[in-house]
This record gives C-alpha cells, sequence and structure tokens, in this order.
C-alpha cells in the first residue's frame, strides 16, 4: 500500500510539473503569434507604397512588355523549425502538392524548403530540395532572412535564367487554427497588373518618373518581392505557433484530467489505508478488552 502511494505520489509530481512547461510554452507561443501579427501589420503602409508606385508606373507600361512564363518554378515551402507543431508541415505539403497538381506549374522544378523541423518531410515527398533556410528567431530578424533569400534568387536568374517562383504558406486565422496560401510572386500575374492599372489614382496629380520604365519596374517588383517575402515569413511562422498554441492546450486538458485520475486514486487508496487502520486499532481493541474480561 505504502509503496503504491509514493509511486501515486510521484506521477502526481511529474504531472504538475509537467503542466507547468506546457503552461509556459502556451505562453510564449501566444507571446510570438502577437509579435509576428504586429510585424505583418507594420508592414501596411510600405506595401501600400510599393503598390502606388506599380500603380503609377503600369499607366505608363509600354505596349510590346508582357510577361513570358519561364520554363523552371521554384517552389518556396514554408514549414515549421520546431516540433510540437501537430500537423503543421503536413498540411501546407499536401496543400502545394495539390496546387501544383492542379496548376499552371512547369515540370522542371526545385523546391526551396524554409523551417528546419520541415526538411524532412520534403525529403520524403521530393526526394531532394535546392535550399534550406531556418526560420528567423524573432520578427526583427525577418528583414535579414528576406534580403539573403532575394540575393541567392537573383544569383540563380543570373546563372541559369528567369524562373516562376511561387510560395506555399500557412496563415494564421481566429484563435490556434490556421490555413494555406499561396502567392505566385514570379512572373507577376497578368490579372493583378491589369486590375491595379485600371484602379483610380488616389489624388488629384499623377506622379511623373524620369527613369526608364524597365528599370523602374524592375525596382518597384523587387520591393514587392520584399515585402511579399517578410508578410510569408511573419504569417507562417505567427500560424506555426498558433498550430504549437493548439497542440499545448490538448496537452493541458490531457495532463490535468490525468492529474485529476491520479489524484482521485491517491486519495482512494490514502482512504482505503485509513479505514484498514482503523479496523486494526479496533480489532485490537476488541481483542484487549476480551482478555480483560476472561480475567
Amino acid at each position: 500500500m505504502m509503496q503504491t502511494l509514493q509511486s501515486l505520489t510521484r506521477k502526481i509530481k511529474s504531472a504538475e510539473d509537467l503542466h507547468s512547461v506546457v503552461r509556459t510554452m502556451k505562453s510564449l507561443a501566444a507571446v510570438s503569434i502577437r509579435q509576428y501579427e504586429e510585424a505583418v501589420l507594420a508592414l501596411a503602409d510600405y506595401s501600400r507604397s510599393v503598390e502606388l508606385g506599380l500603380r503609377a508606373a503600369l499607366r505608363q507600361r509600354p505596349p510590346d512588355i508582357a510577361s513570358k512564363s519561364p520554363g523552371e518554378a521554384v517552389v518556396f515551402v514554408f514549414g515549421s523549425e520546431q516540433g510540437m507543431a501537430g500537423q503543421f508541415n503536413e498540411a501546407i505539403f499536401d496543400f502545394a502538392e495539390q496546387e501544383i497538381r492542379t496548376g499552371n506549374f512547369p515540370d522542371a522544378r526545385v523546391y526551396w524548403i524554409a523551417g528546419t523541423k520541415a526538411s524532412g518531410t520534403a525529403t520524403e515527398r521530393y526526394g531532394r530540395y535546392e535550399r534550406l533556410f531556418a526560420l528567423p528567431s524573432s520578427a526583427r530578424a525577418i528583414a535579414d532572412t528576406v534580403q539573403q533569400v532575394l540575393l541567392l534568387f537573383e544569383q540563380r536568374t543570373t546563372r541559369r535564367g528567369r524562373a516562376k517562383l511561387v510560395l506555399f504558406h500557412n496563415v494564421p486565422t481566429s484563435g490556434a487554427a490556421y490555413r494555406q496560401s499561396m502567392v505566385q510572386m514570379l512572373p507577376p500575374d497578368e490579372t493583378w497588373l491589369t486590375t491595379l492599372s485600371s484602379e483610380p489614382w488616389p489624388g488629384r496629380s499623377l506622379p511623373l518618373f524620369t527613369l526608364p520604365w524597365d528599370r523602374l519596374f524592375s525596382s518597384l517588383i523587387r520591393e514587392y518581392l520584399f515585402v511579399s517575402l517578410f508578410r510569408a515569413f511573419a504569417n507562417s511562422l505567427a500560424a506555426e505557433n498558433a498550430a504549437r498554441l493548439s497542440s499545448m492546450q490538448r496537452a493541458e486538458k490531457n495532463i490535468e484530467e490525468m492529474r485529476e485520475e491520479l489524484t482521485s486514486r491517491y486519495h482512494s487508496l490514502r482512504q482505503s489505508g485509513i479505514t484498514e487502520e482503523l479496523f486494526d486499532i479496533v480489532s485490537g481493541f476488541e481483542a484487549l478488552r476480551e482478555a480483560d474480561d476472561r480475567r
């Protein structure tokens, strides 16, 4: 009986320690979600400025300029950097495979992966991938990672020519949920460009520029790439922490149920032990009284 009670005491203590760890991880995940969501919001004004620049440039777009479909695609999939995020990686890889099967993708494809934990899933799905990027550890570090990605992509374009660049990443929704998203970055979507050029200008006078149109447009597209990549990293990191928060919430519920069960078993065994001790006391008292009566 004593060994069983000691064993239950140790299990209850372990459950309480684990519960404390899970609560800490929940708090960290919630703080991280807020951090990355604020980073996306802070980017809104800059993104608006880039969009206005493109809108102004597209109003004077030369008629013979058209985006040609490249013969190769760089598929950039954003996974998780750490574990305990449920089906986070599987969901985005499944989504990417479905979109590639049904979409207009070249047969020649290479894969770039963001997130160390996603590298194993990428190897299982694709056999090999061209590049792996570690996810930034904070919102402030995202810009440096984006600059690295842009530099490597430009170097690749210089060596091998133009390529279609498509991003697949998770986006946080309400609570601890998330959804999958696809963004075609290059070549720019013609429908999107046409829509931008036809939107009314928000001011009374149209801006003028002196740079050659192709140089200006290339510079603006590069800024658009920066904004889109920054947003993809921030959204994916927020979604990863949302997935981790959801996993920790389920773990916390399971731990609380286990702790309640262990505590109930402990009290039941303890009560049984007390009852047995009372029976022993009563039996001993009866035996002593019978001995006194025989005297």
